[in-house]
């Protein structure tokens, strides 16, 4: 059985990515969360990469449906400008030293 999550694109507000990423920081890990980066790329001013692992799709779904996780992403959404990317799927080959 494969791991499932999401990789997502941010796009920062100007001025707001250290109270974004305090915002990340403050909130406990969901059931079924295996992994969580954000992920500042060289080449770009205003973005952020999150990743989001979970052991399951089912892990991911239930807390998709949370409704903690709806008021995460409702506080997440004053320090961006559009709503994120999603690209979710299974993650085939995951190794962390």
């Amino acid at each position: 059985m494969f791991m499932y999550g999401t990789i997502f694109n941010l796009d920062v507000k100007e001025g707001c990515e250290q109270e974004l990423m305090a915002n990340f920081d403050k909130l406990e890990n969901p059931p079924g969360a295996v992994a969580f980066f954000l992920m500042k790329p060289d080449k770009m001013n205003s973005e952020l990469i999150g990743v989001a692992v979970f052991e399951s799709r089912d892990a991911y779904v239930k807390n998709a449906n949370r409704p903690e996780q709806h008021q995460n992403f409702t506080n997440m959404m004053q320090y961006l400008t559009s709503e994120p990317a999603w690209n979710d799927g299974e993650y085939l080959i995951g190794k962390v030293s």
